[in-house]
């Protein structure tokens, strides 16, 4: 095993003792901080976002979604889906291999349909434990054996045991990317730090929680105007965990992309209206388009918690008309995003309706005139309610607090570390807490299945124990719905009805929020917030 990390161990050194030796040398290296850090470099792992970029550079699928979220080609150069919804039939490229390594004699070998029955198999292997199951939950199984078929090296087939339209789109997920059965028997635990794929950089070197470097994949199938993909030489990760000095390194010059934002340094860069501010911009570029990520204060409205004053619907519509979203949104988040002012389903997605008649705007009186109605006039009498958050979070639920102080309702804060927070919140514990929920695949049913009945958590997504017949027959309907503008008028029908219960306080609409230096070309953008760097370019 030494041999395989000897020269990966001296050119880590020649990295970290260097800085940018590799610029130096003429070489085109896309520097980026990952404050997060990374757990994993198996796509079968990928289910954050810091693991989600890294291996996006590493492995490739079937499918892939464009900066449109439209589904386009990647391994599979065409599809057919039969009309009955069920069979998925590809036909692969037969030029795209997997990165040169021992396990094929120092090799490059070609990647073939088998390849895709073995990797998807092992997704839902129960000892893997892979976080992406779920992802193949509609796919047929007979006796414990899933429905995937390679027929020959070209040509790869999947069943589903009953229609579902976004299912395609989830094939462009990082946990369906291929990954070799030689390289995964030969690393077996260790594939994690030693990955094997398909995509446009191969692993160099890994030395956990302070650099990851991947090269140029010579191999790389793509090409544009003769020109094979990627343009980069290489990509360098750090993981400074402070991310006000990763903010300095990227205005030193020393990151060449900075992801999102904090509040450290929010009102340093940013004008309140979302903009540069004048001093850096002509140094730096802001890219920024809507994001797949609705932010919403969820309400458990189990009718078992008889001690819930939200288990009344008309307290948790005060709720939602009693604070100021657009106010709310300029002094705490400089217009980063859109007030939450519809339903759950996101700005971004096609089937947002900017036009929607349901929602909720900011309105105290029709509040204090819902609390009246169910016998709180000016809140008398209403128990106080407990609001969990963690603390990134506290200033926006503080706001909340102040504002429906005023109205007559009486809210806690109560702070809890993120991970402690999120395991009350799959476990139904928490009667009041912030959440967000950002979209695993561009279909609007992503955003809808939070309130399926059979959804409930701590099984599925359903946080809010949300029951209603209509919702889930409309639901039901809409997975079979092959008719685009047929299923998007029941997604807003869906969306409307739970806007009308009011399961949940939407806040905001996040924004994707890119910070480049100037002589980073083409690094694009998505509402899915997917770091793609096969045409990115840096000049020198």
């Amino acid at each position: 095993m030494k041999k395989i990390f000897l020269p990966v161990v001296l050119l880590g050194f020649i990295l970290i003792s260097c800085g940018t030796k590799l610029d130096e040398h003429g070489k085109h290296v896309f520097r980026y901080n990952e404050a997060a850090g990374i757990s994993s470099l198996d796509p079968a792992f990928a289910k954050d976002l810091a693991n989600i970029w890294a291996c996006n550079q590493l492995f490739s699928g079937l499918v892939r979604l464009d900066e449109n979220l439209l589904i386009e080609p990647a391994i599979a150069k065409k599809w057919e889906i039969s009309e009955d919804g069920l069979c998925y039939t590809f036909t692969l490229r037969n030029d795209v291999f997997f990165h040169s390594h021992e396990v094929f004699g120092n090799k490059a070998r070609t990647v073939n349909a088998y390849d895709f029955e073995y990797s998807f198999n092992r997704i839902v292997d129960p000892e893997l434990a892979s976080p992406g199951l779920w992802v193949f939950g509609q796919v047929e199984k007979s006796g414990g054996k899933y429905a995937f078929e390679a027929l020959n090296d070209s040509v790869f087939r999947i069943r589903l045991s009953q229609p579902y339209t976004p299912f395609l789109g989830i094939l462009a997920m990082q946990y369906c990317s291929v990954v070799p059965r030689e390289a995964v028997r030969f690393y077996k635990e260790e594939f994690r730090q030693n990955p094997v794929g398909t995509g446009p950089f191969r692993m160099k070197l890994w030395k956990e929680g302070v650099k990851l470097v991947f090269v140029k994949n010579e191999n790389y199938y793509e090409q544009i105007d003769g020109q094979r993909l990627p343009f980069l030489d290489a990509v360098s990760i750090t993981f400074l965990a402070d991310k006000q000095a990763a903010f300095l390194h990227f205005i030193q010059g020393k990151l060449d992309f900075m992801s999102g934002i904090d509040a450290s340094y929010k009102d340093e860069i940013l004008t309140k209206r979302g903009s540069l501010k004048p001093a850096y911009q002509n140094k730096i570029e802001l890219i920024t388009q809507p994001y797949l990520n609705t932010e919403y204060l969820g309400i458990l409205i189990d009718k078992n918690n008889l001690d819930n004053p939200l288990r009344h619907k008309m307290i948790r519509q005060a709720i939602n008309y009693g604070f100021d979203r657009i106010k709310m949104m300029k002094f705490l988040r400089n217009n980063i995003g859109e007030p939450g002012l519809k339903g759950m389903i996101p700005k971004g997605l096609p089937s947002y309706h900017q036009d929607a008649s349901y929602g909720y705007n900011y309105d105290p009186e029709k509040a204090r005139n819902l609390l009246k109605e169910a016998g709180y006039t000016n809140g008398k009498g209403l128990p106080e309610i407990v609001l969990s958050t963690n603390a990134e979070y506290l200033d926006l639920c503080e706001y909340i607090q102040h504002s429906l102080g005023e109205i007559g309702i009486s809210i806690r804060i109560e702070v809890n570390p993120a991970a402690s927070l999120r395991e009350l919140k799959a476990q139904a514990k928490l009667p009041f807490f912030r959440a967000s929920w950002i979209a695993d695949y561009p279909d609007a049913e992503n955003y809808l299945s939070m309130f399926y009945s059979r959804n409930f958590c701590p099984a599925g997504p359903n946080y809010t124990h949300f029951n209603n017949e209509s919702f889930d027959r409309l639901y039901e309907n809409a997975l079979e719905e092959t008719n685009e503008y047929r299923r998007f008028k029941m997604y807003s029908a869906m969306d409307s009805l739970v806007m009308e219960e009011a399961p949940v306080v939407v806040l905001y609409y996040d924004q994707v929020l890119r910070f480049v230096q100037p002589n980073i070309k083409d690094l694009g953008s998505n509402p899915v917030n997917l770091l793609d760097l096969r045409t990115t370019k840096k000049i020198n």
